[in-house]
């Protein structure tokens, strides 16, 4: 009997802390395979229950609770110890450690520790040759929203800051029409140093995968400190080193996608629209950007709402 009661106890909280994350916009729940056995483990050894006289209750379950349920949890045939799975959906990166919030001057110190490291960094012997500044991040270390990018370009390696050149500045104007601030949100990118452009004295060049694959733990610490409510991702490359995904930015611009828990929104490079002025382009980046203003809990007010549409324009 205390074995029962203990399992339902367990039930009822996975249950509660699946609906908070549900409010939360959370529609994906990272499973270790060893999680997932255990607990298919514990469904077979719970105790049947014996009938009460006034008839037997109805069964509990999370489909109860939940609108569209989960199919059954089962571990993945070989599959690594140290590899996780989505239940119901692909493999997607995983989520950030759940831990308890930071008070802000532990949080503070955390991220200058972490700045320090990475203005240090020499994990790329190439990139650290060649590159001017090690362009860590800007904004508010307790921002909802955090904007993520490919690579600084020349003007960002010469500043130390990221998005500073046209496209930077085209970044702040659309934070702006959003009703926001570049103070108000995180500004990074996925690899920190300026990629090395041998044999050229401009231009700027795509980060490889094995470049942003060695930068990203960084990246994930930003991530799991800031805890923003909505990732932004700007453009295929960022997509790519993101979510490992090439299916291309047309296809995946707004559409949500999750990234270590946290919604992320794929959209153009803020440098795609200085090449493409057309207003139809405009407005897809804009109404990417409705849907992460009604994701913070922002409502757009109807001019908002009507950037781009026959000339109506910020």
């Amino acid at each position: 009997m205390h074995t029962h009661h203990v399992y339902d106890s367990l039930l009822d909280a996975t249950i509660r802390h699946l609906e908070d994350l549900k409010q939360r916009g959370v529609k994906n729940v990272v499973v270790s395979p060893k999680t997932m056995e255990g607990l298919n483990v514990s469904g077979r050894a719970r105790p049947a229950k014996t009938a009460p006289k006034r008839g037997p209750a109805a069964p509990r379950s999370v489909e109860s609770r939940v609108d569209k349920p989960a199919p059954p949890l089962s571990a993945p045939k070989e599959t690594s110890t140290r590899q996780t799975q989505l239940v119901g959906l692909p493999p997607e990166p995983p989520a950030a450690p759940a831990v308890s919030p930071l008070s802000p001057e532990v949080k503070a110190a955390a991220f200058e520790d972490l700045r320090r490291r990475v203005l240090q960094c020499l994990k790329c012997a190439h990139l650290a040759s060649s590159r001017k500044t090690v362009v860590f991040g800007v904004g508010d270390i307790n921002a909802q929203l955090m904007f993520v990018g490919e690579a600084p370009g020349a003007e960002e390696d010469e500043q130390g800051e990221p998005f500073v050149g046209r496209a930077g500045q085209l970044l702040t104007r659309i934070i702006e029409t959003m009703g926001l601030s570049r103070q108000s949100v995180y500004i990074t990118n996925v690899l920190k140093c300026r990629p090395d452009t041998p044999g050229q004295t401009a231009g700027n060049r795509k980060p490889t995968a094995q470049e942003m694959q060695i930068c990203i733990p960084y990246l994930h610490e930003q991530i799991d400190l800031i805890r923003p409510k909505v990732i932004v991702a700007l453009g295929a490359t960022a997509v790519e080193g993101l979510l490992g995904k090439t299916a291309g930015i047309t296809k995946l611009r707004g559409h949500w996608q999750i990234y270590r828990g946290i919604p992320l929104m794929p959209t153009y490079h803020p440098a795609y629209l200085l090449r493409n002025q057309s207003l139809s382009e405009k407005r897809k980046v804009w109404e990417d950007m409705l849907q992460v203003m009604e994701r913070l809990g922002l409502t757009p007010s109807q001019k908002q709402r009507s950037y781009f549409i026959k000339g109506a324009n910020p």
